[in-house]
């Protein structure tokens, strides 16, 4: 999501030369391969810095800098990036931008300690940071520069497992942001929201909260902010229900690299490792293929997959003329510095078979210029199996329709096996960049759910051109759903889901469903065209047993409008005076049976 006032703006890119230096500056740096089940450090390949405290300061500031010379205006660049830290103290200042994942290698956050301005920026101009996109920080403490650290971000930009020993604003001097995501931290002081459109903050502790706009949601968080929906904006759940935490890297006191598996939680409240290390198993990576862009195809993948390892994908690139197939139970899928998938021929991008522990996590999936029916399956079409003891997750996997060149697809996400989780994921055809219109990135679907008892934790969708989200299979939940409609349907005739009934609603719980219940959703326009409205934004059955808490809508633009918020409540946004309708609660008491 953006502010309505930044469309088109421009990609800025490095030069050449610079470009050539950062090369030569990795390929020195790099790690030498691994040779069977030793001590020597993997070959992640050249777009992965490693560093340790040893190295001198200024070696590893200088590294960081020329990344960031590349990536600070990246938006639809190429490139992608990662440091890995491994344990120890460091003072460096560590600026994050587009494509770049920072990540400590210790058991717990507080085996890797940086001591410095570790930050993201706005990328637009007035401390616009709408479009700071594609940048993760994960597992190491930050001792921030003047007491505070700046994270200004919007979507796709993790926080995880972080611990911040000072203050934390989520913004740039004022400037707008567009909501965000943070899990399993500890931030010592203060988290301060400012302008930031809408949050989410899962199993995170602080010291205290300061801040609302549209739609903040805290699931269990111990201490959220004192206030309820919807003065403020507040959407509480005191324990998140069930889920594991995104899989991470470490490395032992002997130097071995392991991909750390965390436990699944039921009923839980605040961060995981709060007695050192997280609950879980480690695996090593001895046991994971890692694959390399511009080397390893898709049918490589397949074949290692096959032998039963599971697979680690290094930053840049991948071009896949077939879908990558995960089939076996209990197979991790993960990258590193936002690895991004490209179907170049019509296919998936990855298909899983319906099985138990299937962990997908940190991966960008990007639609090719050849329509895919569907991104990224979970599950094969009438999919039965319960998976409530072991069940499949995904982790910080975002998904775009255009913006960097041509991309279609019908469907971007499809859950077919029930029970599945899905921990924090940005759904977007892309409203600005290259190739972007309503004939050009095609995409009819973010996220279609047929299986049983499915629950998402920070569902981002937004753009596509039917149902951003719809929703068959019966049990589900959502915590924190936010949306823009498409910008761009040129006229009403093209964007009618049913007679009567104007445009296609964001958030559709189907017909046939009886049981569903979602938490803190806010869906946005900002039509492009006149005479485009919609009708309502969330479409459910009349059902008691199907509920919704804490809704809002907002009209961006001076035309059209979102006529209801939920079924025929809430009535219609407007610009002029600005009315923003909130409901609270649906079904409305005596409205079922109406």
């Amino acid at each position: 999501m953006k502010d309505s006032s930044n469309c088109g703006h421009s990609v800025n890119r490095s030069s050449s030369v610079l470009r050539s230096l950062l090369v030569l500056t990795l390929a020195v740096s790099c790690v030498p391969p691994c040779s069977g089940a030793t001590n020597r450090k993997p070959d992640f390949g050249p777009n992965v810095l490693v560093f340790d405290p040893s190295m001198p300061a200024a070696k590893i500031q200088e590294q960081i800098d020329k990344v960031y010379a590349i990536q600070q205006k990246n938006e639809f660049g190429a490139e992608r990036n990662a440091f890995l830290f491994l344990p120890g103290k460091y003072e460096v200042d560590i600026p994050i931008g587009f494509y770049t994942e920072v990540v400590g290698l210790g058991t717990s956050p507080e085996d890797v300690q940086i001591k410095g301005n570790v930050h993201s920026d706005a990328a637009l101009k007035n401390n616009n940071a709408t479009t700071t996109f594609w940048r993760a920080a994960e597992g190491f403490s930050v001792t921030p520069t003047g007491g505070t650290m700046k994270w200004a971000v919007s979507q796709a930009a993790p926080f995880r497992r972080m611990h911040v020993k000072g203050d934390i604003v989520l913004h740039q001097n004022g400037g707008w942001a567009s909501g965000g995501w943070m899990s399993d931290d500890l931030i010592d002081g203060t988290v301060e929201a400012g302008p930031q459109q809408q949050w989410i903050s899962r199993n995170t502790e602080w010291g205290n909260w300061t801040g609302a706009n549209w739609n903040m949601v805290f699931v269990g968080v111990p201490k959220p902010p004192a206030g309820e929906w919807p003065a403020p904006p507040y959407t509480k759940v005191s324990q998140t229900p069930i889920v594991r935490e995104k899989p991470f890297l470490e490395v032992d006191a002997s130097g071995k690299y392991f991909v750390r598996v965390p436990s699944l939680r039921t009923n839980s409240s605040g961060i995981t490792w709060r007695a050192g290390s997280t609950a879980g198993t480690s695996i090593s990576l001895d046991k994971f293929y890692i694959a390399r862009p511009g080397t390893d195809s898709a049918t490589t993948i397949n074949a290692e997959l096959a032998k039963g390892r599971s697979l680690l994908f290094t930053p840049g690139i991948y071009d896949l003329t077939e879908a990558i197939r995960v089939t076996r139970p209990d197979t991790i899928v993960m990258g590193l510095g936002f690895a991004t998938l490209r179907p170049i021929a019509g296919s998936a991008a990855i298909t899983t078979a319906d099985a138990d522990g299937i962990i997908i996590a940190g991966l960008l999936l990007d639609a090719g210029a050849v329509n895919s029916p569907v991104l990224l399956e979970v599950g094969p079409t009438g999919s039965r199996a319960s998976h409530a003891r072991n069940p499949i997750s995904l982790h910080d996997v975002f998904f775009r329709v255009g913006g960097a060149g041509v991309g279609r697809a019908t469907v971007n996400l499809r859950i077919n096996s029930s029970e599945t989780i899905v921990d924090h994921t940005w759904i977007w055809r892309a409203d600005h960049g290259s190739v972007v219109g309503w004939n050009s990135n095609t995409s009819a679907n973010g996220l279609v759910v047929n299986g049983n008892n499915v629950t998402i934790y920070g569902l981002f969708v937004e753009h596509h051109q039917e149902f951003q989200v719809l929703w068959n299979g019966n049990g589900g939940r959502t915590y924190f759903y936010q949306s823009e409609i498409p910008y761009d349907p040129p006229d009403q005739v093209s964007y009618t889901s049913a007679p009567g009934t104007n445009g296609w609603a964001s958030y559709k719980v189907a017909d046939q469903v009886t049981s569903h219940e979602a938490w803190g959703l806010g869906i946005y326009s900002v039509f492009r065209h006149p005479n485009v409205v919609l009708t309502r934004a969330i479409e459910v059955p009349k059902n008691p047993a199907i509920r919704f808490h804490s809704m809002i809508t907002v009209c961006l633009d001076d035309k059209g409008e979102i006529s209801n918020v939920i079924n025929d409540a809430g009535g219609a946004t407007s610009i002029r005076p600005r009315v923003t309708p909130k409901v609270t609660t649906y079904p409305i008491a005596g409205t079922i049976g109406k």
